[in-house]
């Protein structure tokens, strides 16, 4: 048999390299892989090009970004993690993490996700753990934005438009943060103060990483399409040999 460019020997490493990457693409990104800024070189990222390496990087980022918010969130509104019925603060942000990373409901919310969700999670009428219901709808949002992924590969593909919804949702989410009030004019959640800027730089990181994406996204289609006009313009046979 012949050999194609003196490699033929490597291919059979080369595939089984593909093969232990593709078992492991999960779509999921573990709670030690969100927060370690400084993973080595992973073999799943082979199967990453540019745009799918900058999308997972980028909804780690945002999901560190509701994490930290929800440390904040709890700092000042120690009584809503004990309504989770955990035992400690920590516990109640590991069930959190558990159930926006692994795509499962949270109790509380009554199988709600995504905007549902927060709609419910800022309204009057929620009991539970305001907080955690609060994070849990924000990163349910942006994982259904995404596919219903938080890792991305060749083989997967975006919908610039509900990332681009997702940057608006946050955007409206963090005014409802803000502004929302109970019956005698007490905010549901205590936030922001005076000179206090980071829940906004937070939450702006996040809505600016979205629009990025988005730009990126549809810079990518319509390159695609002017690649393609190109190649009918200059045609040009490729070597086989």
């Amino acid at each position: 048999m012949r050999r194609i460019g003196g490699y033929g020997g490597c291919w059979p490493a080369l595939g089984l390299a593909l093969l232990l990457a593709l078992g492991g693409c999960t779509g999921r990104l573990d709670h030690a892989s969100i927060i370690n800024k400084t993973a080595e070189l992973n073999p799943r990222e082979l199967l990453q090009s540019d745009v799918d390496r900058m999308a997972t990087l980028a909804m780690r980022n945002n999901l560190n970004s509701l994490y930290r918010l929800m440390g904040k969130l709890y700092q000042r509104n120690p009584k809503e993690w004990r309504k989770s019925g955990l035992a400690s603060r920590s516990a109640a942000e590991q069930a959190i993490h558990q159930a926006i990373e692994h795509n499962q409901p949270l109790p509380q919310l009554g199988g709600r996700r995504d905007v549902a969700a927060l709609s419910y999670a800022l309204g009057p009428d929620f009991q539970g753990d305001r907080v955690g219901a609060f994070i849990y709808a924000l990163g349910s949002m942006l994982v259904t934005a995404h596919g219903g992924r938080t890792e991305f590969y060749l083989t997967d593909s975006f919908n610039a438009e509900f990332i681009h919804n997702a940057a608006r949702n946050v955007e409206k989410a963090a005014w409802m943060l803000g502004q929302r009030r109970d019956e005698q004019g007490r905010p549901l959640l205590l936030s922001n103060e005076a000179g206090n800027l980071s829940y906004a730089v937070e939450f702006g990181k996040m809505v600016a990483r979205l629009d990025l994406l988005t730009h990126v996204l549809e810079e990518r289609y319509r390159r695609m399409g002017a690649n393609y006009a190109q190649s009918l313009m200059f045609i040009n046979f490729l070597p086989v040999q």
